[in-house]
């Protein structure tokens, strides 16, 4: 048998490359690498970069003076495949009961920087990435509102089984006051105190809310609705760092006190935090109606939270957030400790707002469920920055007799950090 063969000519000139018997001029053949170049930047339009997120991640958590320990926390296919959560942890030798911090869309563990040395004095210490953001894993989140909700919470109650804590107390900033919220209906066992910071998802969203409106925001509304909420941030691409930095400076502006080059860092972390897959985005974008709503509203729901847990919720006076839903909630559980606190001069990113103040409502919650034994003074007034400029506003709350910092994370020298053998 005779196998045939296709014979490939020799170039007839200098121009001319032969492929299968047809030339193909160079002009093409560089069109064509062009065009795949073009693809590549396409690509990586984004500018996301895993090794980036780390490097600026720990250049803002170096102005933290308490040691700490970032790590990995492998929980399985919660979601995905193999979810894991980026956490970090300090004073864990201590023997109080921690304090588990969720942030908001959007955000990651290095924007507590300006309350961790605060909490950590007195307690454990765990911040996480939420699965979806940040260093965390990025699983496909169903598009169901209730599913990806209960996904989010499973998230959480695995990493407080694989991190083997029996009871905590939880705090959350709008997105993650939301899903505390959500943990500690499904897991109250799991809960000693419940602190909301501005928390997203509250109030029921007006029925005539779009109606009043004018037909062209109308048309606004319906045209973004099916888009993600940090969509514009990834359609930048390259310039989604600067389009942060020129369009919300304030964000950075809050830090300012506490990490140096401000203004790119933390512009930088948040475009980095953002315009890879937005898989916990997608989550959020399932649960709300429209951006400041959720689906299934939290008002209507933590009422019937376990009597004997504590809710507190920290406002900012400024935010835009409806704070009435504490109140209605405080109206409900009449025999419940609810206490609401009202940060004077904050908006929505309160614990950045008014750093101190707001570090102070959270290590006296972190000690209300023990008041009893440690006399704590439980303030239930409103703190004004003329309290601060005056001075009679000390940084750390005097009341707090109870605290161990004793611990071998406190041997090493400041600024010394121990990073996880999993680190990405």
């Amino acid at each position: 048998m005779v196998l045939a063969t296709k014979s490939v000519e020799q170039p007839q000139s200098g121009r001319d490359f032969i492929l299968e018997g047809k030339p193909i001029d160079k002009a093409m053949c560089k069109a064509g690498i062009l065009l795949c170049c073009v693809m590549l930047c396409l690509c990586n339009w984004t500018s996301s970069s895993i090794l980036i997120l780390r490097e600026v991640e720990e250049k803002i958590l170096s102005f933290v003076k308490t040691p700490y320990r970032g790590f990995f926390v492998d929980i399985g296919p919660t979601v995905g495949d193999a979810d894991k959560i980026w956490t970090i942890s300090m004073n864990t030798d201590s023997e109080e009961e921690p304090l588990v911090l969720l942030h908001g869309l959007g955000a990651g563990v290095a924007l507590w920087v300006l309350n961790l040395d605060s909490f950590a004095k007195y307690r454990p210490v765990y911040a996480m990435d939420v699965l979806g953001f940040g260093r965390s894993s990025r699983p496909t989140f169903s598009k169901d509102p209730l599913i990806s909700e209960k996904q989010l919470v499973k998230s959480v109650e695995e990493w407080r089984r694989k991190m083997n804590i029996n009871r905590m107390v939880l705090l959350g900033h709008s997105m993650g006051g939301f899903i505390a919220s959500s943990y500690a209906l499904s897991y109250p066992e799991r809960v000693s105190h419940l602190i909301l910071a501005d928390p997203w998802g509250f109030p029921e969203m007006p029925a005539d809310l779009l109606t009043t409106k004018p037909l062209w925001q109308r048309a606004l509304v319906n045209a973004i609705k099916p888009l993600n909420p940090l969509w514009p941030l990834r359609a930048a691409g390259p310039f989604g760092q600067w389009m942060l930095q020129k369009t919300r400076a304030d964000i950075a502006h809050k830090f300012k006190t506490a990490v140096e080059d401000n203004t790119k860092v933390i512009p930088q972390y948040i475009h980095q935090c953002n315009v890879q897959k937005p898989s916990g985005e997608s989550a959020f974008h399932a649960m709300m109606a429209l951006f400041g709503w959720a689906k299934y509203p939290m008002e209507h729901r933590l009422k019937d939270l376990r009597v004997d847990i504590p809710i507190t919720f920290i406002y900012g006076s400024e935010s835009w957030m409806d704070s009435s839903s504490g109140e209605t909630i405080k109206a409900h559980r009449v025999d419940s400790i609810v206490d609401i606190k009202m940060v004077d001069g904050a908006g929505h990113h309160v614990y950045a707002d008014k750093a101190d103040i707001f570090n102070r409502y959270v290590n006296e919650a972190c000690e209300l469920y023990k008041a009893s034994a440690t006399n704590i003074d439980v303030r239930d007034t409103t703190e004004s920055d003329k309290e601060v400029n005056d001075g009679t506003l000390q940084t750390e709350t005097q009341q707090i007799t109870v605290h161990r910092d004793q611990n071998s994370e406190h041997t090493l020298s400041d600024g010394q950090h121990t990073m996880g053998l999993q680190q990405a």
